[in-house]
C-alpha cells in the first residue's frame, strides 16, 4: 500500500470533508498533501500539483513562503493568543493601522472575526443594530443580487442565492430582497459590459425606491460573483449603487472576502469604482492563506452609533474566541509587507496579460460560450450549445472530468460546475500559466467530447455547482 493510500484510508475512517458528497470518494481518490512549496502541493507519493485555485482562493504568495513563515515564528516566541475583550497587543494594533491606511478613505474602524462567513454576519448585524440605535428600527431587511454567495452561516446564506447552498435551509433563512445580477455573461449580443451593467441597475433602483424604509443594507460581491460561477460585471454598477444607497439612506456592504487583496487588478475592487462602502469585509488572502481571520472595516459614523454608557445597552456585543489572534495578525502583516515591498499589484499586470493570451484560443472552442477575465481571475464557461449558451445538465458533472484530468497532469483545477477557472497565487510564472492553459484545454476537450446520459431529477437546482 502506498503512503497516499494509507493516509487516505485513515482519513476516510474519521473525517467528514467540507463541500463534499463523501460517497464520491468510493471512486474519486482523496489526495493527502505532505508539503507545499510556492505554487506546488506535493502528496505523500511525491507527485506535485500546481495550485491553480490558491487553495480556495486564499494563498496569494505561495505555500511555505519564507517571509510569512518567519514573521509567524517570531510572533510565536512572543505571544500566541490573548482575548481581545479588555486586552490588546502590538500585531493587532499595527494591522488595524495598516488596513485603515490602505483601504478607501473613511473606513476608520476595524472589527475582527475568525473567517469570511462570520465577517458577513458582523456586517449584517452591525447594519441592523445601527438603525435600531439610530431610531429607525423598521430598517431590518437586506438586498442581495441573484447568483450571489456570501458564506455558509445562516445570515450569510440568507443573503446568498446559489441554490445548491441555500435551498435545503430555506426555513432557517432571513427574508431578503433579491435583485437581478448585472452579470455580463447574460448581456445581449453586441452590448458592452458597461451598458449592460448600467441597464441592470434599474432593478436595484426600483427596489430601493419601493422599500428603502425597511432596508438596512445592500450587500454585493464587487466585480466578480465567485461561487456563482466567476460571473463578472462592470464597475459602473458599483458607482450607481453607492449613489443610490446615499440617496435612499441605505448601507452598502462590500464582500471582498474573495476578491480583495489584488485579485481584480487593484488592491480592492471598490477602488475601480472610486467609492467607499459603509462596510468592507475582508478575509481569505488577508493572511496570505496561512491562518483563519476576517476583518470588517466601517466608518466612524457607524462606530459612534454604538459608543455610549454601558447602561444604554447600545454596545455591539458580538465576539469570537480567536478574534484578532496575534499569529494571524503576524501573517497578515507579512502579507501586506510583500504587497508593498514587491509592488505586487503592478507586477500582476504582466501575469494577468499572460493569463489572457494563454486562454484566448478557448473562445473559439465549439463548447465554450465565454472566456472572461477580471485581473488575476479567468473563467472559461463550458456549454452544451454555444449559440444559445445552453448549459450542460448539472448531473453530467462535466467540470469533474476537467478536475480529474488536471490531477493526472499535475494541476489542481477545481471547476464550479461547468466553469473552469484560474485564481492562481501571484507567485506563478508565465510558463506555469501556459502549462495551466494547456491542461485546461485538454480537460475541456475531454469533458465536452464525453457522452454522458443521466436522468434529470425533478426539482433539481438549475444553477448547481459541482464542488468536485
Amino acid at each position: 500500500m502506498s503512503l497516499n493510500d494509507s493516509w487516505m484510508q485513515r482519513d476516510l475512517a474519521v473525517l467528514w470533508h467540507p463541500c463534499t458528497q463523501m460517497k464520491d470518494h468510493e471512486q474519486l481518490p482523496l489526495i493527502p498533501i505532505r508539503r507545499g512549496d510556492g505554487v506546488w502541493l506535493e502528496d505523500f507519493d511525491g507527485k506535485r500539483y500546481l495550485d491553480a485555485v490558491s487553495s480556495w482562493w486564499v494563498n496569494v504568495f505561495g505555500h511555505a513562503n519564507q517571509r510569512i513563515n518567519q514573521r509567524i515564528k517570531d510572533q510565536l516566541d512572543q505571544l500566541e493568543h490573548v482575548m481581545l475583550a479588555g486586552f490588546s497587543h502590538q500585531p493587532v494594533v499595527e494591522l488595524s493601522e495598516r488596513l485603515v491606511q490602505i483601504t478607501p478613505p473613511g473606513l476608520d474602524r476595524v472589527f475582527y472575526t475568525d473567517n469570511g462567513s462570520t465577517g458577513i454576519e458582523v456586517a449584517l448585524k452591525m447594519s441592523f443594530h445601527y438603525w435600531r440605535n439610530s431610531g429607525q428600527p423598521n430598517k431590518q431587511r437586506f438586498v442581495t443580487l441573484t447568483n450571489s454567495y456570501h458564506g455558509e452561516t445562516v445570515a450569510a446564506m440568507s443573503v446568498g442565492d446559489v441554490a445548491l447552498f441555500t435551498d435545503t435551509y430555506k426555513p432557517l433563512l432571513l427574508d431578503t430582497f433579491k435583485v437581478p445580477s448585472p452579470d455580463c455573461y447574460l448581456r445581449p449580443d453586441g452590448m458592452s459590459w458597461e451598458e449592460h451593467s448600467r441597464n441592470m441597475f434599474a432593478h436595484m433602483e426600483q427596489t430601493l425606491a419601493d422599500h428603502h424604509r425597511e432596508i438596512a443594507a445592500v450587500i454585493v460581491e464587487p466585480l466578480i460573483q465567485g461561487a456563482g460561477g466567476m460571473r463578472m460585471y462592470h464597475p459602473i454598477y458599483l458607482q450607481l449603487l453607492r449613489d443610490a444607497c446615499d440617496r435612499y439612506d441605505v448601507h452598502l456592504i462590500h464582500d471582498e472576502i474573495a476578491v480583495g487583496f489584488g485579485r481584480t487588478g487593484t488592491m480592492f475592487a471598490c477602488e475601480q469604482a472610486g467609492i467607499t462602502p459603509d462596510f468592507l469585509c475582508l478575509s481569505k488572502a488577508l493572511t496570505g492563506g496561512y491562518l483563519p481571520m476576517a476583518a470588517v472595516l466601517t466608518t466612524d459614523k457607524l462606530y459612534q452609533a454604538f459608543y455610549d454608557d454601558y447602561s444604554t445597552l447600545r454596545a455591539f456585543l458580538h465576539s469570537h474566541t480567536y478574534t484578532g489572534n496575534p499569529l494571524a495578525c503576524a501573517a497578515a502583516l507579512a502579507t501586506l509587507d510583500i504587497f508593498e515591498q514587491d509592488r505586487v499589484i503592478e507586477a500582476n499586470k504582466t501575469l494577468a496579460a499572460r493569463m489572457a493570451t494563454a486562454t484566448a484560443h478557448l473562445a473559439d472552442h465549439p463548447q465554450v460560450a465565454e472566456v472572461r477575465q477580471t485581473g488575476m481571475a479567468v473563467a472559461i464557461e463550458m456549454v452544451a450549445d454555444k449559440a444559445s449558451k445552453t448549459p450542460y445538465p448539472w448531473q453530467e458533472r462535466r467540470g469533474l472530468k476537467v478536475y480529474q484530468h488536471a490531477l493526472q497532469r499535475g494541476a489542481l483545477l477545481r471547476p464550479l460546475g461547468s466553469v473552469v477557472y484560474f485564481l492562481p497565487p501571484y507567485t506563478i510564472t508565465e510558463e506555469q500559466i501556459d502549462f495551466l492553459a494547456e491542461v485546461a484545454t485538454e480537460g475541456i476537450d475531454i469533458a465536452t467530447r464525453a457522452s454522458v446520459r443521466v436522468a434529470v431529477a425533478p426539482g433539481a437546482p438549475a444553477n448547481f455547482h459541482d464542488p468536485g
